[in-house]
Protein backbone atom coordinates (compact mmCIF):
# COMPACT_ATOMS: atom_id res chain seq x y z
CA UNK A 1 0.00 0.00 0.00
CA UNK A 2 2.81 2.31 0.88
CA UNK A 3 4.32 2.11 -3.05
CA UNK A 4 0.68 2.84 -4.43
CA UNK A 5 1.32 6.51 -4.40
CA UNK A 6 4.65 6.63 -5.32
CA UNK A 7 3.20 3.93 -8.39
CA UNK A 8 0.53 6.68 -9.34
CA UNK A 9 3.20 9.46 -9.13
CA UNK A 10 3.62 10.14 -13.08
CA UNK A 11 -0.25 9.23 -13.94
CA UNK A 12 -1.44 11.82 -11.31
CA UNK A 13 1.08 13.89 -12.89
CA UNK A 14 -0.55 17.53 -14.26
CA UNK A 15 -0.30 18.48 -17.76
CA UNK A 16 2.64 21.02 -18.18
CA UNK A 17 2.45 23.54 -20.89
CA UNK A 18 6.20 23.86 -22.35
CA UNK A 19 7.66 26.98 -22.05
CA UNK A 20 7.20 27.36 -26.03
CA UNK A 21 4.11 27.32 -26.36
CA UNK A 22 3.49 29.61 -23.46
CA UNK A 23 6.11 32.11 -25.91
CA UNK A 24 3.83 31.01 -28.71
CA UNK A 25 0.96 32.04 -26.75
CA UNK A 26 2.50 35.53 -25.47
CA UNK A 27 2.80 36.19 -29.13
CA UNK A 28 -0.82 35.56 -30.30
CA UNK A 29 -2.22 37.38 -27.55
CA UNK A 30 0.01 40.20 -28.08
CA UNK A 31 -0.57 40.95 -31.71
CA UNK A 32 -4.27 40.31 -31.17
CA UNK A 33 -4.37 43.51 -28.16
CA UNK A 34 -2.51 45.11 -30.08
CA UNK A 35 -4.73 45.61 -32.93
CA UNK A 36 -7.26 46.08 -31.06
CA UNK A 37 -5.86 48.87 -28.63
CA UNK A 38 -4.76 50.47 -32.58
CA UNK A 39 -7.94 49.62 -34.55
CA UNK A 40 -10.28 50.44 -31.75
CA UNK A 41 -8.54 53.21 -30.17
CA UNK A 42 -8.01 51.66 -26.59
CA UNK A 43 -5.61 53.96 -25.05
CA UNK A 44 -5.70 51.90 -21.69
CA UNK A 45 -4.91 48.60 -23.66
CA UNK A 46 -2.23 50.29 -25.46
CA UNK A 47 -0.90 51.71 -21.83
CA UNK A 48 -1.18 48.99 -20.02
CA UNK A 49 0.72 46.92 -23.16
CA UNK A 50 3.62 49.43 -22.78
CA UNK A 51 3.41 49.19 -18.73
CA UNK A 52 3.77 45.36 -18.89
CA UNK A 53 6.39 45.44 -21.68
CA UNK A 54 9.04 48.16 -19.87
CA UNK A 55 8.29 46.16 -16.44
CA UNK A 56 9.94 42.90 -18.27
CA UNK A 57 12.53 44.78 -19.73
CA UNK A 58 13.27 46.71 -16.60
CA UNK A 59 13.77 43.95 -14.26
CA UNK A 60 15.94 42.01 -17.33
CA UNK A 61 18.27 45.33 -16.87
CA UNK A 62 18.26 45.57 -13.65
CA UNK A 63 20.49 42.26 -13.25
CA UNK A 64 22.50 43.20 -16.57
CA UNK A 65 25.23 45.34 -14.59
CA UNK A 66 26.14 42.70 -11.98
CA UNK A 67 25.54 39.77 -13.75
CA UNK A 68 28.16 41.07 -16.35
CA UNK A 69 30.36 41.95 -13.87
CA UNK A 70 30.22 38.57 -11.82
CA UNK A 71 30.01 36.47 -15.13
CA UNK A 72 33.08 37.97 -16.55
CA UNK A 73 35.25 37.51 -13.37
CA UNK A 74 33.87 34.11 -12.79
CA UNK A 75 34.49 32.93 -16.53
CA UNK A 76 38.44 33.84 -16.67
CA UNK A 77 39.31 32.58 -13.48
CA UNK A 78 37.13 29.24 -14.54
CA UNK A 79 39.94 28.96 -17.39
CA UNK A 80 42.09 27.87 -15.03
CA UNK A 81 40.07 24.79 -14.62
CA UNK A 82 40.64 24.28 -18.78
CA UNK A 83 43.52 22.29 -20.02
CA UNK A 84 44.80 24.60 -23.29
CA UNK A 85 42.62 27.71 -22.27
CA UNK A 86 44.92 30.51 -24.27
CA UNK A 87 44.37 27.71 -27.02
CA UNK A 88 40.40 28.10 -26.63
CA UNK A 89 39.78 31.51 -26.18
CA UNK A 90 42.14 32.40 -28.89
CA UNK A 91 40.31 29.80 -31.36
CA UNK A 92 36.93 31.14 -29.97
CA UNK A 93 37.70 35.19 -30.55
CA UNK A 94 39.16 33.53 -34.13
CA UNK A 95 35.25 31.95 -35.08
CA UNK A 96 33.20 35.27 -33.69
CA UNK A 97 35.43 36.84 -36.13
CA UNK A 98 34.75 34.26 -38.72
CA UNK A 99 30.97 34.25 -38.33
CA UNK A 100 30.93 37.81 -38.44
CA UNK A 101 32.42 37.98 -41.06
CA UNK A 102 30.35 35.71 -42.94
CA UNK A 103 27.29 37.71 -41.50
CA UNK A 104 28.24 40.86 -42.61
CA UNK A 105 29.00 39.65 -46.12
CA UNK A 106 25.38 38.27 -46.23
CA UNK A 107 24.05 41.13 -44.68
CA UNK A 108 25.69 43.01 -47.88
CA UNK A 109 24.94 40.96 -50.65
CA UNK A 110 21.00 41.39 -49.79
CA UNK A 111 21.61 44.92 -49.80
CA UNK A 112 22.99 45.72 -52.90
CA UNK A 113 20.36 42.89 -54.82
CA UNK A 114 16.80 44.58 -52.76
CA UNK A 115 17.95 48.76 -52.56
CA UNK A 116 15.97 48.50 -49.27
CA UNK A 117 15.86 52.20 -48.98
CA UNK A 118 14.42 52.64 -52.52
CA UNK A 119 10.86 53.42 -53.50
CA UNK A 120 10.16 54.02 -49.42
CA UNK A 121 9.33 57.70 -49.69
CA UNK A 122 11.38 59.03 -47.12
CA UNK A 123 13.71 61.91 -47.34
CA UNK A 124 17.16 63.41 -45.42
CA UNK A 125 14.24 65.46 -43.77
CA UNK A 126 12.73 62.57 -42.34
CA UNK A 127 15.66 61.69 -40.29
CA UNK A 128 17.07 62.87 -36.89
CA UNK A 129 20.41 62.75 -35.06
CA UNK A 130 20.21 60.10 -31.59
CA UNK A 131 21.14 61.05 -28.68
CA UNK A 132 23.29 58.17 -28.33
CA UNK A 133 26.09 57.64 -30.65
CA UNK A 134 29.30 55.84 -31.05
CA UNK A 135 32.66 56.79 -32.83
CA UNK A 136 35.89 54.96 -32.56
CA UNK A 137 37.67 58.21 -30.35
CA UNK A 138 34.77 57.34 -27.79
CA UNK A 139 34.89 53.50 -28.16
CA UNK A 140 38.60 53.10 -27.70
CA UNK A 141 38.13 56.10 -24.83
CA UNK A 142 35.50 54.77 -23.04
CA UNK A 143 36.59 51.34 -22.17
CA UNK A 144 38.27 52.47 -19.64
CA UNK A 145 36.09 53.92 -17.01
CA UNK A 146 36.42 57.09 -14.85
CA UNK A 147 35.49 55.51 -11.65
CA UNK A 148 34.09 52.45 -10.41
CA UNK A 149 30.86 53.37 -9.73
CA UNK A 150 29.38 55.14 -12.96
CA UNK A 151 29.59 52.01 -15.41
CA UNK A 152 27.23 50.13 -12.53
CA UNK A 153 24.69 53.37 -12.47
CA UNK A 154 25.19 54.42 -16.41
CA UNK A 155 25.09 50.79 -17.00
CA UNK A 156 28.42 50.42 -19.52
CA UNK A 157 28.37 47.52 -20.09
CA UNK A 158 31.71 47.70 -22.08
CA UNK A 159 33.59 49.04 -18.76
CA UNK A 160 31.72 46.62 -16.95
CA UNK A 161 33.47 43.92 -18.51
CA UNK A 162 36.85 46.17 -18.85
CA UNK A 163 36.46 46.15 -14.91
CA UNK A 164 35.82 42.72 -14.56
CA UNK A 165 38.52 41.40 -16.50
CA UNK A 166 40.81 43.14 -14.59
CA UNK A 167 39.84 41.86 -11.22
CA UNK A 168 39.32 37.80 -12.83
CA UNK A 169 42.74 38.42 -14.31
CA UNK A 170 44.32 39.94 -10.86
CA UNK A 171 42.50 36.92 -9.43
CA UNK A 172 44.75 34.31 -11.69
CA UNK A 173 47.61 36.16 -10.38
CA UNK A 174 46.94 36.10 -6.88
CA UNK A 175 46.17 32.38 -6.99
CA UNK A 176 45.12 31.21 -3.49
CA UNK A 177 44.96 34.55 -1.71
CA UNK A 178 41.82 35.54 -3.89
CA UNK A 179 39.72 32.30 -3.32
CA UNK A 180 37.55 33.76 -0.51
CA UNK A 181 36.93 36.35 -3.24
CA UNK A 182 36.17 34.23 -6.18
CA UNK A 183 34.01 32.02 -3.81
CA UNK A 184 31.86 35.02 -3.15
CA UNK A 185 31.55 35.85 -6.76
CA UNK A 186 30.14 32.58 -7.78
CA UNK A 187 27.95 32.57 -5.01
CA UNK A 188 26.64 35.77 -6.38
CA UNK A 189 27.02 35.09 -9.74
CA UNK A 190 24.45 31.76 -8.50
CA UNK A 191 22.27 34.41 -6.70
CA UNK A 192 21.71 36.50 -9.61
CA UNK A 193 20.87 33.88 -12.12
CA UNK A 194 18.53 32.55 -10.00
CA UNK A 195 16.67 35.88 -9.56
CA UNK A 196 16.76 36.08 -13.38
CA UNK A 197 15.45 32.89 -13.94
CA UNK A 198 12.27 34.37 -11.61
CA UNK A 199 12.26 36.77 -14.40
CA UNK A 200 12.72 34.81 -17.09
CA UNK A 201 9.49 32.64 -16.26
CA UNK A 202 7.71 35.61 -17.02
CA UNK A 203 8.62 36.21 -20.72
CA UNK A 204 5.44 34.94 -21.90
CA UNK A 205 3.59 37.58 -19.98
CA UNK A 206 6.26 40.60 -21.19
CA UNK A 207 6.26 39.14 -24.84
CA UNK A 208 1.90 40.04 -24.31
CA UNK A 209 3.07 43.45 -23.30
CA UNK A 210 6.42 44.42 -26.31
CA UNK A 211 4.55 42.56 -28.78
CA UNK A 212 1.56 44.30 -28.05
CA UNK A 213 2.97 47.55 -27.82
CA UNK A 214 4.98 47.46 -31.36
CA UNK A 215 1.23 46.49 -33.08
CA UNK A 216 -0.45 49.39 -31.26
CA UNK A 217 2.16 51.85 -31.68
CA UNK A 218 3.39 51.26 -35.50
CA UNK A 219 0.40 49.25 -36.93
CA UNK A 220 1.08 47.29 -40.09
CA UNK A 221 1.15 50.63 -42.08
CA UNK A 222 4.76 51.02 -41.00
CA UNK A 223 5.64 48.01 -40.99
CA UNK A 224 4.54 47.95 -44.94
CA UNK A 225 6.46 51.78 -45.02
CA UNK A 226 9.82 49.55 -44.57
CA UNK A 227 8.39 46.54 -45.93
CA UNK A 228 11.97 45.74 -48.09
CA UNK A 229 14.20 46.91 -45.47
CA UNK A 230 12.29 44.40 -42.16
CA UNK A 231 12.62 41.43 -45.10
CA UNK A 232 15.80 42.08 -45.30
CA UNK A 233 16.81 41.80 -41.87
CA UNK A 234 14.74 39.15 -41.19
CA UNK A 235 15.81 37.18 -44.11
CA UNK A 236 19.23 37.58 -43.52
CA UNK A 237 18.73 36.83 -40.31
CA UNK A 238 17.65 33.68 -41.03
CA UNK A 239 20.11 32.59 -43.71
CA UNK A 240 22.62 33.03 -41.06
CA UNK A 241 20.89 31.21 -38.45
CA UNK A 242 19.26 28.30 -40.38
CA UNK A 243 21.99 28.46 -43.38
CA UNK A 244 25.43 29.24 -42.15
CA UNK A 245 25.45 27.93 -38.37
CA UNK A 246 23.82 24.50 -39.67
CA UNK A 247 26.21 24.59 -42.85
CA UNK A 248 29.58 24.74 -39.95
CA UNK A 249 28.25 22.92 -37.57
CA UNK A 250 27.95 20.01 -40.57
CA UNK A 251 31.02 20.90 -41.74
CA UNK A 252 33.30 21.74 -39.35
CA UNK A 253 32.11 20.37 -36.12
CA UNK A 254 30.75 17.22 -37.44
CA UNK A 255 27.20 17.34 -35.23
CA UNK A 256 23.82 17.23 -36.53
CA UNK A 257 22.75 20.70 -36.85
CA UNK A 258 18.82 19.50 -35.79
CA UNK A 259 19.87 18.45 -32.53
CA UNK A 260 21.71 21.56 -32.27
CA UNK A 261 18.17 23.51 -32.46
CA UNK A 262 16.32 21.17 -30.52
CA UNK A 263 19.01 22.02 -27.75
CA UNK A 264 19.68 25.62 -27.53
CA UNK A 265 15.82 27.20 -29.04
CA UNK A 266 14.45 27.89 -25.61
CA UNK A 267 17.52 30.49 -25.68
CA UNK A 268 17.16 31.75 -29.27
CA UNK A 269 13.18 32.13 -28.29
CA UNK A 270 13.68 34.26 -25.19
CA UNK A 271 16.29 36.68 -27.27
CA UNK A 272 13.45 36.64 -29.75
CA UNK A 273 11.18 37.85 -27.09
CA UNK A 274 13.58 39.61 -24.79
CA UNK A 275 15.54 41.46 -27.31
CA UNK A 276 18.28 40.99 -24.19
CA UNK A 277 21.87 38.73 -25.34
CA UNK A 278 22.98 39.46 -21.81
CA UNK A 279 19.60 38.88 -20.13
CA UNK A 280 19.31 35.81 -22.57
CA UNK A 281 22.86 34.82 -20.92
CA UNK A 282 21.81 32.20 -18.18
CA UNK A 283 19.64 30.49 -20.64
CA UNK A 284 22.76 30.60 -23.34
CA UNK A 285 24.85 28.98 -20.80
CA UNK A 286 22.24 26.18 -19.68
CA UNK A 287 21.48 25.51 -23.31
CA UNK A 288 25.38 25.41 -24.15
CA UNK A 289 26.30 23.26 -21.59
CA UNK A 290 23.35 20.53 -22.09
CA UNK A 291 25.04 20.80 -25.77
CA UNK A 292 27.83 19.09 -24.44
CA UNK A 293 30.30 21.93 -24.43
CA UNK A 294 31.85 21.72 -20.98
CA UNK A 295 31.25 24.13 -18.25
CA UNK A 296 34.22 25.13 -17.38
CA UNK A 297 34.27 26.41 -21.05
CA UNK A 298 30.65 27.10 -21.56
CA UNK A 299 31.18 29.54 -18.57
CA UNK A 300 34.04 31.37 -20.31
CA UNK A 301 32.60 31.32 -23.63
CA UNK A 302 29.10 32.15 -23.44
CA UNK A 303 29.54 35.60 -21.37
CA UNK A 304 31.99 36.89 -23.45
CA UNK A 305 29.93 35.88 -26.58
CA UNK A 306 26.96 37.77 -24.68
CA UNK A 307 28.81 41.11 -24.97
CA UNK A 308 31.18 40.99 -28.07
CA UNK A 309 29.65 38.11 -30.46
CA UNK A 310 26.64 39.87 -32.40
CA UNK A 311 26.01 38.61 -35.46
CA UNK A 312 22.29 40.30 -36.20
CA UNK A 313 22.73 43.67 -34.18
CA UNK A 314 26.44 44.48 -35.81
CA UNK A 315 27.06 42.56 -39.14
CA UNK A 316 23.92 42.34 -40.84
CA UNK A 317 22.23 45.01 -39.38
CA UNK A 318 24.55 47.89 -39.43
CA UNK A 319 25.36 46.19 -43.54
CA UNK A 320 21.55 46.75 -44.39
CA UNK A 321 21.05 49.95 -42.80
CA UNK A 322 24.13 51.82 -43.78
CA UNK A 323 22.93 50.57 -47.73
CA UNK A 324 19.42 52.24 -46.62
CA UNK A 325 20.58 55.05 -45.33
CA UNK A 326 22.88 55.82 -48.41
CA UNK A 327 20.54 55.06 -50.35
CA UNK A 328 17.91 57.74 -49.01
CA UNK A 329 20.98 60.54 -48.79
CA UNK A 330 21.71 60.00 -51.93
CA UNK A 331 25.17 58.68 -51.31
CA UNK A 332 27.41 55.97 -53.43
CA UNK A 333 28.98 53.59 -51.75
CA UNK A 334 31.57 51.71 -53.63
CA UNK A 335 34.40 48.98 -52.85
CA UNK A 336 36.49 50.84 -49.98
CA UNK A 337 33.10 51.43 -47.86
CA UNK A 338 31.84 47.97 -48.17
CA UNK A 339 35.20 46.81 -47.00
CA UNK A 340 34.95 49.17 -43.83
CA UNK A 341 31.45 48.06 -43.14
CA UNK A 342 33.05 44.44 -42.60
CA UNK A 343 35.97 45.84 -40.84
CA UNK A 344 33.66 48.08 -38.51
CA UNK A 345 31.74 44.83 -37.98
CA UNK A 346 34.20 42.45 -37.01
CA UNK A 347 36.54 44.59 -35.30
CA UNK A 348 33.75 47.20 -33.18
CA UNK A 349 30.90 44.41 -32.09
CA UNK A 350 31.69 45.36 -28.99
CA UNK A 351 30.19 48.70 -29.15
CA UNK A 352 26.80 47.09 -28.77
CA UNK A 353 27.79 44.91 -25.25
CA UNK A 354 24.72 43.17 -25.39
CA UNK A 355 21.86 45.42 -24.36
CA UNK A 356 18.60 46.46 -25.98
CA UNK A 357 18.95 47.85 -29.62
CA UNK A 358 22.26 48.74 -31.96
CA UNK A 359 22.49 52.18 -32.12
CA UNK A 360 25.83 52.95 -30.79
CA UNK A 361 27.02 49.89 -33.72
CA UNK A 362 24.82 51.77 -36.49
CA UNK A 363 26.41 55.32 -35.66
CA UNK A 364 30.10 54.39 -35.51
CA UNK A 365 29.29 52.26 -38.51
CA UNK A 366 28.20 55.68 -39.75
CA UNK A 367 30.44 57.81 -38.56
CA UNK A 368 32.97 55.73 -39.82
CA UNK A 369 31.66 55.66 -43.42
CA UNK A 370 31.27 58.94 -43.35
CA UNK A 371 27.04 58.74 -44.12
CA UNK A 372 24.75 61.31 -41.99
CA UNK A 373 23.94 60.23 -38.62
CA UNK A 374 20.63 61.67 -39.09
CA UNK A 375 19.90 58.60 -40.86
CA UNK A 376 19.49 56.65 -37.30
CA UNK A 377 16.22 58.46 -36.79
CA UNK A 378 15.06 56.88 -40.04
CA UNK A 379 15.19 53.65 -38.76
CA UNK A 380 14.12 54.16 -34.81
CA UNK A 381 10.24 53.68 -35.35
CA UNK A 382 10.67 49.94 -36.81
CA UNK A 383 14.30 49.16 -34.54
CA UNK A 384 12.01 47.49 -31.56
CA UNK A 385 10.19 44.70 -34.63
CA UNK A 386 14.16 44.33 -36.24
CA UNK A 387 15.61 44.15 -32.73
CA UNK A 388 13.68 40.63 -31.96
CA UNK A 389 15.13 39.08 -35.13
CA UNK A 390 18.80 40.93 -34.49
CA UNK A 391 18.71 39.13 -30.93
CA UNK A 392 17.48 35.85 -31.98
CA UNK A 393 20.40 35.74 -34.41
CA UNK A 394 23.27 36.81 -31.74
CA UNK A 395 22.02 34.06 -29.60
CA UNK A 396 22.29 31.18 -31.75
CA UNK A 397 25.70 32.11 -32.94
CA UNK A 398 27.00 32.96 -29.12
CA UNK A 399 25.91 28.92 -28.47
CA UNK A 400 27.44 27.05 -31.97
CA UNK A 401 30.74 28.70 -31.67
CA UNK A 402 31.52 27.11 -28.53
CA UNK A 403 29.73 24.07 -29.56
CA UNK A 404 32.20 24.39 -33.14
CA UNK A 405 35.19 25.14 -30.72
CA UNK A 406 34.67 22.11 -28.44
CA UNK A 407 34.03 19.45 -31.39
CA UNK A 408 37.28 20.95 -33.05
CA UNK A 409 39.30 20.39 -29.89
CA UNK A 410 37.72 16.92 -29.05
CA UNK A 411 35.82 18.13 -25.81
CA UNK A 412 32.44 18.03 -26.88
CA UNK A 413 30.55 15.63 -24.84
CA UNK A 414 28.62 13.86 -28.33
CA UNK A 415 26.34 12.04 -25.96
CA UNK A 416 24.89 14.93 -23.94
CA UNK A 417 24.75 16.72 -27.47
CA UNK A 418 22.44 13.94 -28.80
CA UNK A 419 20.42 13.97 -26.15
CA UNK A 420 19.87 17.65 -25.78
CA UNK A 421 16.05 18.01 -26.54
CA UNK A 422 14.34 20.08 -23.40
CA UNK A 423 13.87 23.52 -22.48
CA UNK A 424 15.55 24.40 -19.38
CA UNK A 425 12.87 26.24 -18.48
CA UNK A 426 9.90 23.35 -18.04
CA UNK A 427 12.53 21.12 -15.45
CA UNK A 428 13.53 20.84 -12.10
CA UNK A 429 17.03 21.97 -12.09
CA UNK A 430 17.17 23.27 -8.36
CA UNK A 431 16.04 21.89 -5.31
CA UNK A 432 15.76 18.28 -6.49
CA UNK A 433 15.95 17.23 -2.96
CA UNK A 434 12.52 15.47 -3.33
CA UNK A 435 13.68 14.23 -6.42
CA UNK A 436 16.45 11.96 -6.58
CA UNK A 437 16.06 10.11 -10.21
CA UNK A 438 16.64 13.60 -11.99
CA UNK A 439 19.60 12.60 -15.00
CA UNK A 440 22.62 15.35 -15.87
CA UNK A 441 20.38 15.44 -18.86
CA UNK A 442 17.07 15.47 -19.01
CA UNK A 443 14.83 14.67 -21.92
CA UNK A 444 11.98 16.38 -22.58
CA UNK A 445 8.54 15.17 -21.03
Amino acid sequence: MSASPQAQAPAKASFKFPFWAQIVTGLVLGVLFGWIARSQDVSWLKTTLEQVGDIFIQLLKLAVAPLVFFAILVSITNLRKVNNAARLASRTLLWFMITSLIAVGIGLAIGLLTDPGAGTGLTPADGKEPKRHGSWIDFLTGIVPKDIVTPFTELNVLQIVFLAAVAGIAALQLGAKAQPVLNLAESVLELLQKALWWVIRLAPIGTVGLIGTAIASYGWDLIGKYATFTADIYIGSALVMFGVYPLLLWTVAKVNPVQFFKGAWPAIQLAFVSRSSVGTMPVTQKVTERLGVPKEYASFAVPFGATTKMDGCAAIYPALAAIFIANIFDVQLGIKEYLLIAFVSVVGSAATAGLTGATVMLTLTLSTLGLPLAGVGLLMAIDPILDMMRTATNVAGQAVVPVIVSAREGILDKEAYAAASSSPLDEKTTDTTTDTTAAPVPVAA
